[in-house]
């Protein structure tokens, strides 16, 4: 062999080893990935209530005043820090609302309110040209066709600019005491998967499919509790990365209990 064709082998040679090492690592990392647990659909629906029950319990236990993180005093200021919410955390959210609503405390003022200072105030929430657009064509929708009163119907809600079922129901069940439906956002898509209580849904992030599963088997008046509790154990036990499984008050009626021992 040439001295050439032997620097060519070492060339490939070095090639084909980092090649092999990516996917090596790849596997590895394909190996630790663990899937959501399946949703249990061939459990009984009775039997899925009685479990469901002690899981409510459970939630009751722990978190005996869950309600919405998101900082507020009324339905107006609970609607914007919601459309604000999307694509955010509560953190960032409550840390721009006391100022966006010093400035703009009711619909009619937010109503005429200038784009580029609303935008200002709301940029570290990300999608802030978006948001900017809801709040402000919410305000106006709010002061032009429900008299400066926040709606408290879902079919009214819905038809304000950024506003869909999700933020609808975090209203109607925080600032108005409405059961209309439950709230299903990340942690609340995740954790209802884990615990076997949806069995219809497509995935965690089927939110349709996950709240209708829910409203099944949950009593009606526990539903705006059901999703502040879940969403608070899904930040502060089941978490997505690592959930704490031993610390879980509710493994014992979760299906999912001690399966992420190798968590992604």
């Amino acid at each position: 062999m040439s001295s050439a064709d032997r620097r060519n082998k070492t060339v490939h040679d070095r090639v084909d080893a980092h090649a092999i090492a990516r996917h090596n690592r790849g596997m590895a990392r394909t190996k630790i990935v663990k899937m959501a647990a399946p949703p249990m659909a061939d459990e009984p629906v009775a039997t899925k209530k009685k479990r469901t029950k002690k899981v409510l319990d459970g939630l009751h236990k722990l978190y005996p005043d869950a309600t919405c993180a998101l900082e507020h005093v009324d339905a107006f200021q609970l609607l914007i820090a919601t459309i604000l919410s999307a694509q955010s955390t509560d953190v960032t959210v409550n840390k721009v609302t006391p100022i966006l609503f010093a400035k703009y405390p009711t619909p009619q003022a937010m109503a005429a309110a200038r784009t580029s200072d609303v935008e200002k105030i709301i940029h570290q929430t990300g999608f802030f040209r978006q948001k900017t657009k809801s709040v402000i064509g919410a305000s106006k929708a709010i002061v032009e066709r429900f008299g400066g009163k926040v709606p408290n119907t879902l079919e009214d809600l819905i038809t304000l600019p950024g506003v869909a079922r999700k933020t609808a129901n975090v209203v109607l069940g925080t600032a108005f005491g409405k059961n209309e439906g439950v709230v299903v956002d990340t942690h609340v898509g995740r954790l209802a998967t884990r615990l076997g209580l949806t069995w219809t849904s497509k995935n965690p992030k089927d939110a349709p499919r996950i709240e209708q599963d829910l409203m099944q088997i949950v009593p009606r008046d526990e539903w705006t509790f059901l999703g502040h509790a879940l969403i608070w154990h899904g930040r502060k036990i089941c978490i997505a990365r690592k959930p704490k499984c031993t610390e879980c008050l509710l493994a014992k009626h979760c299906p999912s209990a001690g399966t992420f021992d190798n968590p992604a």
